[in-house]
């Protein structure tokens, strides 16, 4: 009889123990250690260029645990200007990049099969800046000056510009700072209105001081970053491709709406690439931004790449020979912008 029951406290014991093991199990399937962390999609991201506001959205949908809300494990490597993006997604070292318009067309028309899977930019952010006291206050008055011109950058859109305006102008590439025009050494330089153009005022020129010629107000709106992708990327993971894009635009209008925040998280990022931080100038690269993304007179979602835009880039690289042909904008463009991700 005492046999017996000292079997049946076992028995119990082992039950409860069993069901206690159960509960375990069950509890880490969804912790964050468990089936719900294993389930998440590795993919590599890399932006164009290095740390700084421009790419504020990303980080901040990294941050605050956006991608992995929709699945993905993302790694976000720094851009490496001898190893570019486009070389990294031909290499398939990354999933996801971000570049310009007009160099990922030029990079398709190579036979780079990279398509556009979220258009973040929907207004042109170059702008050509230059100083009155040299004599420069209209477009005419740049006829036969020297312009400073980014060395990596795509010539079609001030080619264009030049084009357009009936101007010749001696272009003079350069590498990474402005200090050439604010010696006097060109007489005018195209730059980013969310970066540079700052830099310039925060040397201690006055805005009264500049003649700008923003690209868009003079009929040459050519949008620039957007998220590309492979097209094998695209065949084998839609699911993946669309909750980035998702994500990542929930980032930028998270950004926006909370301004500070974006700016401490991407300073964290430049300082861990040992890039000197300024405050006031990703504060000012934020809001400038937020005028590229998300326009106030543009009703089209984040992230849609208007057709229109698209052939006006496309016809002025092929115009100067930059490409043989313009891509179909079907097989280059595939709507992952999430119509259901509002501003």
């Amino acid at each position: 009889m005492f046999t017996d029951k000292i079997f049946s406290f076992l028995r119990s014991r082992t039950v409860l123990l069993s069901l206690l093991l159960l509960l375990i199990s069950s509890l880490q399937l969804t912790s964050p250690g468990g089936l719900c962390a294993q389930s998440l999609k590795k993919a590599v991201f890399v932006p164009q260029w290095l740390p700084q506001a421009q790419f504020a959205g990303y980080y901040m949908a990294y941050e605050i645990g956006i991608y992995k809300k929709y699945g993905i494990d993302l790694e976000i490597i720094q851009c490496q200007l001898d190893a570019p993006g486009p070389k990294k997604l031909e290499e398939k070292k990354v999933d996801f990049i971000t570049m310009p318009l007009s160099q990922a067309i030029e990079f398709r028309g190579r036979g780079l099969k990279l398509i556009n899977i979220g258009q973040t930019s929907q207004r042109s952010a170059l702008v050509i800046i230059a100083k009155k006291k040299n004599g420069i206050n209209n477009i005419k008055d740049l006829n036969a000056k020297r312009i400073g011109y980014w060395r990596n950058d795509p010539r079609g859109p001030l080619l264009e510009f030049l084009k357009r305006h009936d101007i010749n102008m001696e272009i003079v590439p350069l590498n990474s700072t402005v200090n050439l025009f604010l010696l006097d050494g060109i007489d005018a330089l195209v730059t980013m209105w969310y970066n540079e153009y700052y830099k310039i005022l925060s040397s201690g020129i006055d805005e009264e001081e500049l003649s700008t010629f923003l690209f868009f107000e003079n009929d040459l709106n050519l949008p620039e970053d957007g998220i590309y992708c492979l097209e094998e990327t695209y065949a084998r993971d839609p699911e993946l491709c669309r909750n980035f894009v998702k994500a990542s635009i929930e980032g930028w209008i998270y950004a926006f709406a909370n301004e500070e925040q974006a700016v401490e998280i991407t300073l964290k990022y430049m300082n861990r690439a040992y890039i000197t931080a300024n405050k006031p100038q990703q504060r000012w690269m934020l809001s400038r931004m937020c005028d590229i993304i998300s326009p106030a007179n543009i009703k089209r979602s984040i992230g849609e790449l208007d057709e229109a835009d698209y052939l006006r880039v496309a016809s002025i690289l092929l115009e100067h020979k930059i490409i043989e042909a313009i891509p179909d904008f079907k097989t280059f463009y595939i709507n992952q912008a999430a119509s259901d991700v509002k501003k």
